[in-house]
């Protein structure tokens, strides 16, 4: 599932594109909105909540989607060829004068009233990337169940949202913990420097198309741990190991990072 960094990134192309221009082709390709046509209506913004995309339009109206494990917006030229997928993948389509962004395999695609967004993002706690970002209220979430693991606690997008498997398995690294250590455990200041620590890689990363935690050039090294199973540690030189939960993976170093393992 994509991180922040990644929505970010997306919601700022999207923005580029589509933000105040008038809209001259508009397809929703899912059963309940399929008959919506926003033709005519102008964009005013794209703005990232957490993982989740609200492209707001004239009229009261938020498109909202979510990319989870396997989704995309792409934009193109007018004219250009589309590379994102194949045609039957396509759930939207929005285009302009100029542009065309194209949504492909997007399991969450809903048309709202924006008075209604807090319906689908209220729940979330500060985002990272936001101008709501506020890291006492961070900390206060993240530590509020102190038998919690950390993983756990990390990706709970009620607790900090942005935060996915890459990050919640850099983090633990850098926090010198596994990710399984109920964040109750965790010593003095911990909580406040994994915080700050998530919120700067994000700030870091979200004009990336190319993530890195660590000062490695290396493509193999940019990444501390996280997609490196049975490489050595570039601290310690312990082999990674990795966990599968169901859908979750998780990376870590038995020499670099203690407490409780999968």
């Amino acid at each position: 599932m994509p991180e922040g960094d990644t929505i970010w990134l997306a919601a700022h192309r999207l923005h580029a594109a589509l933000a105040g221009r008038v809209l001259t082709r508009s397809d929703l390709r899912v059963p309940r909105f399929a008959t919506a046509d926003l033709t005519g209506r102008t964009v005013l913004d794209v703005t990232p909540r957490g993982k989740h995309l609200l492209t707001r339009i004239e009229g009261g109206l938020t498109l909202h989607s979510h990319l989870r494990m396997d989704g995309s917006w792409q934009v193109y030229a007018n004219g250009e060829r589309w590379r994102g997928g194949p045609v039957h993948q396509v759930r939207a389509i929005l285009g302009n004068d100029e542009r065309t962004a194209v949504g492909y395999r997007l399991p969450v695609l809903e048309l709202i009233r924006t008075s209604e967004e807090p319906d689908v993002v209220g729940h979330l706690g500060p985002d990272l990337l936001g101008p709501d970002w506020d890291a006492a209220e961070a900390v206060r979430r993240l530590t509020a169940d102190p038998a919690r693991s950390l993983g756990e606690a990390l990706l709970d997008q009620r607790n900090l949202a942005g935060i996915g498997n890459v990050y919640k398995s850099e983090l633990a690294f850098l926090a010198a913990v596994t990710p399984w250590l109920p964040v109750g455990e965790l010593a003095s200041g911990v909580p406040e420097r994994l915080v700050a620590t998530a919120r700067r890689l994000l700030e870091e990363n979200k004009e990336r198309t190319s993530r890195r935690t660590t000062s490695a050039r290396l493509p193999s090294e940019q990444l501390y741990v996280y997609g490196r199973r049975s490489r050595p540690c570039l601290r310690c030189g312990t082999a990674i190991r990795k966990a599968e939960l169901g859908d979750r993976v998780t990376y870590w170093c038995p020499g670099c990072q203690k407490g409780p393992t999968a």
